[in-house]
């Protein structure tokens, strides 16, 4: 695991989704439906649907309108599925790049995903052309002081997370993607509640970029992440201290 860069990954992609607030329940509102589509109403019995909505109230979205996508989704039940595909690509500096997106209309969105990272300095590629240098993920971070280090590291261990490293501000946790659930739980039920979860795509190895690469790179990702059909994106880019200031100032 590549240290701490995981985290500081999460809290920028955060501030930019916090920028667009509104974009980001309509996103939320998406996966909600898709996941009541494939799985049925009821978080639990349907993980993904439990996923879908732990996200949205991490960003604040109110229950009222998680309940109303539930609804619209119930109410649409012969609405076909809307699929899930992950694009692949390089951006500013030889970056690699993968999107995920939840569309029911694949030419539109490929359409939409091409223009958007070829106008910003940036090309698609193959499956598999930058996949290899990815994995799934679970992802926590956990606000806590230095000295509950060792009970938190209990907690996790015991619910058998892969990881916990001190970060700025707190702790982050990894854990197999299978495992989400349970890490989740056990850190809340250890009185651990993590600000910031997620299941993301985390690079084997990273990368660094000069300022105005990252600054091109910001663009980039921004341009993705404000059409409807993307749910979101991650690069191999090193989240240094340098690279969240160039950030930034984009």
């Amino acid at each position: 695991m590549a240290g701490h860069s995981p985290f500081k990954n999460i809290m920028h992609r955060k501030k930019a989704v916090d920028a667009k607030r509104s974009r980001a329940f309509s996103k939320h509102a998406r996966l909600i439906m898709s996941a009541v589509r494939t799985g049925g109403g009821d978080p639990a019995m349907n993980l993904s649907l439990r996923y879908a909505i732990d996200r949205s109230r991490e960003d604040n979205m109110t229950n009222e309108a998680i309940e109303r996508a539930i609804k619209a989704a119930l109410g649409k039940a012969d609405a076909g599925a809307l699929e899930t595909l992950t694009y692949e690509g390089y951006g500013p500096g030889g970056v690699a790049i993968l999107i995920d997106a939840l569309t029911d209309n694949r030419a539109r969105t490929f359409g939409e995903v091409r223009l958007a990272v070829e106008h910003n300095g940036g090309s698609l590629g193959a499956a598999g052309s930058v996949s290899w240098n990815f994995e799934r993920r679970g992802l926590f971070f956990v606000p806590a002081a230095p000295e509950k280090e060792e009970a938190l590291l209990e907690v996790a261990m015991n619910a058998e997370a892969d990881d916990c490293s001190g970060s700025e501000g707190g702790f982050g946790v990894t854990c197999d993607p299978t495992r989400f659930a349970q890490v989740k739980q056990a850190l809340v039920d250890g009185g651990f509640q993590p600000s910031k979860s997620e299941i993301a795509w985390v690079p084997k190895a990273a990368v660094t970029l000069t300022d105005e690469q990252v600054v091109a790179l910001v663009a980039l990702t921004e341009a993705l992440e404000e059409l409807d059909d993307v749910q979101g994106t991650a690069t191999n880019l090193e989240w240094t201290d340098a690279a969240l200031a160039a950030a930034d100032k984009a």
